[in-house]
């Protein structure tokens, strides 16, 4: 199986916690030059000392807010990198009902979700096909399968992600480019303990009951790491995957009941 990513340029958002860093490190480990995204510079620049680095690649970040997509059109356009791989990720809305949720709500997580995704895929996409390869990857939520309580606007975006996605992979797959979603279930990320947070302070339960009801609900009877997400993007990433395209692929212990 080729999961060799040497001379690969990889675009991963969201890189610097959580299921994006995660991403970034294991796509540096199989031999890709990775270009990191977020919007703090002083996290990005500690995290690309953490990137595996031979005679062979070099990395990068970028500084972008995903709140001003104007700014990260501009940012992404200033570099003169051909990517073949385009990680989209970055961290949900806030949780609550969706009846509750304001407009603002909505067209702040369709920004940030989709318009940014959008910018990012029109800017990577002309290098992809001179290339004759490319792999897009949307890290975005079991809910597209299966909606999850409390997470309206989350359910909402995540779903028009994975209908853009699966309309784009049927676009461009005849180029030699795959658009496939990662669905994490429950993982060990800072969002995660912000979701069991504000359950806690809802319910009057403790941190530690709301936690373990959550990891009862996984057949796998716990919590993905990280890692255990980013080996999915990784071999979505590689060539070995060229024929995997437009799918929703759950990574979540099974959690997720529909098939």
């Amino acid at each position: 199986m080729n999961l060799n990513l040497t001379h690969k340029n990889a675009l991963v958002c969201g890189s610097t916690q959580g299921i994006g860093k995660a991403s970034a490190i294991q796509l540096a480990a199989l031999g890709a030059n990775v270009t990191l995204v977020a919007r703090n510079e002083e996290k990005l620049q500690s995290v690309i000392k953490e990137l595996a680095t031979d005679s062979t690649q070099t990395h990068n970040f970028i500084v972008a807010d995903f709140q001003n997509p104007n700014d990260l059109k501009k940012s992404i356009s200033s570099t003169e990198t051909t990517f073949h791989i385009l990680i989209n990720n970055t961290g949900g809305p806030a949780g609550g009902p969706v009846f509750n949720a304001s407009l603002e709500e909505f067209e702040r997580a369709f920004t940030q979700h989709l318009k940014c995704n959008h910018i990012l895929a029109q800017a990577v996409v002309p290098g992809m096909k001179t290339e004759g390869y490319g792999r897009i990857i949307n890290i975005i939520s079991t809910s597209v399968k299966q909606p999850l309580n409390g997470l309206g606007v989350s359910n909402t975006i995540r779903g028009a992600v994975a209908n853009w996605s699966k309309t784009l992979a049927n676009e461009l797959g005849a180029y030699g480019i795959t658009v496939n979603n990662v669905l994490p279930g429950a993982t060990a990320t800072e969002r995660l303990n912000e979701i069991i947070i504000n359950k806690a302070t809802k319910t009057g339960k403790s941190i530690d009951e709301i936690s373990s009801a959550m990891q009862n609900e996984v057949p796998a009877n716990r919590f993905a790491k990280p890692e255990e997400i980013a080996n999915a993007v990784a071999f979505l990433a590689s060539e070995s995957a060229s024929y995997i395209n437009g799918i929703n692929l759950p990574v979540d212990g099974g959690r997720t009941k529909s098939l």
